[in-house]
């Protein structure tokens, strides 16, 4: 049984301890934030401010472990790929019932948050008067509505993993099978690679440039496409097959995890890319390093991926 698993029994006992910690934490979040008033010095403002110290270091110390759930979470349900038939990798798990993609999204859009709210955080403690004390408050509770809602899903995605009917292999659910590629706009594969350079290449000017709009504007574009280009690309090369077309099988130890380095460092330089701007109009100045982390990652991640088709052709004198 899916349940009795010991990944998800990891899984769902750490994701409890962590839901726990942050209602404790919301439930303060609430009092607090009706009552502060850092400009007061009654004992009722000491007392708030002794309480959200702890408050925060909670959501911190939590929040960390949430982000480091995302990538056991793809491990986990990679293991589960032995347990569903038909299922050769994580793909095929995840497509096994009408929760799995929906609760990914939601998981990246949680850490996408999380991550604005620790760097928001960051900056308020640094700050004498805390300014934005109770704009990381109310980004809080909109976290923890999603975590709340995330990990009902999580229930219903895992109870619903079908053991007894086989489910669908990753080279049918992304198109090798058929013989088609589901890339957007009708696009091939040469123009996919076109986009994905150029989008690569406006980040990093807007980036040295610290044009945080136009910015925030190429890592979206530079991510969507990047999806694409590694899937029906750049992955066809890690796997060195070219009808082999999937996210989650680079994730399996014969490739070294190396999926976790590939979409780890396109997350961490979009993710820095586009809340630069988003920070920006939030505590109105920009944060320098922030576009540096953007570049820095976005170019080991287009640097990684170039360099397997690079080895490949230099190995085999083609290209796949």
């Amino acid at each position: 049984m899916i349940l009795l698993s010991n990944e998800v029994i990891i899984f769902l006992f750490v994701e409890s301890l962590l839901l726990l910690l942050l209602s404790i934490a919301f439930i303060n979040t609430l009092s607090i934030y009706s009552k502060w008033d850092f400009n007061a010095s009654t004992s009722l403002q000491y007392r708030l401010e002794k309480r959200a110290y702890l408050v925060v270091l909670i959501i911190v110390v939590s929040l960390g472990f949430k982000i480091l759930l995302l990538p056991y979470f793809s491990f986990m349900i990679d293991q589960l790929s032995a347990m569903v038939p038909g299922a050769m990798c994580g793909a095929g798990v995840l497509s096994s019932n009408e929760y799995g993609s929906t609760l990914l999204s939601l998981k990246v859009v949680t850490l996408f948050l999380t991550g604005a709210w620790l760097i928001l955080n960051s900056e308020d403690i640094k700050a004498p008067a805390y300014p934005y004390f109770k704009i990381k408050l109310l980004l809080f509770i909109m976290i923890y509505l999603l975590v709340v809602f995330e990990s009902a899903l999580d229930i219903l995605y895992l109870i619903n993993i079908p053991t007894g009917a086989p489910v669908a292999c990753c080279s049918s659910i992304y198109g090798a099978i058929t013989g088609g590629s589901p890339l957007p706009f009708n696009l091939d594969i040469t123009r996919i690679l076109i986009l994905f350079y150029l989008f690569y290449l406006l980040s990093v000017v807007s980036s040295l440039a610290r044009y945080s709009f136009l910015n925030t504007v190429a890592n979206l574009l530079f991510l969507y496409i990047a999806y694409f280009a590694v899937v029906y690309f750049f992955g066809t090369y890690i796997y060195e097959l070219p009808t082999h077309q999937c996210p989650f099988c680079m994730l399996q130890a014969e490739y070294y995890y190396v999926g976790y380095v590939i979409w780890g460092t396109l997350f961490l330089g979009s993710f820095f890319g586009i809340s630069a701007f988003i920070l920006k109009l939030i505590i109105k100045r920009e944060l320098s390093y922030m576009y540096r982390l953007s570049l820095v990652f976005n170019t080991l991640f287009v640097s990684l991926v170039s360099v397997y088709v690079l080895v490949f052709y230099l190995k085999n004198g083609v290209l796949l």
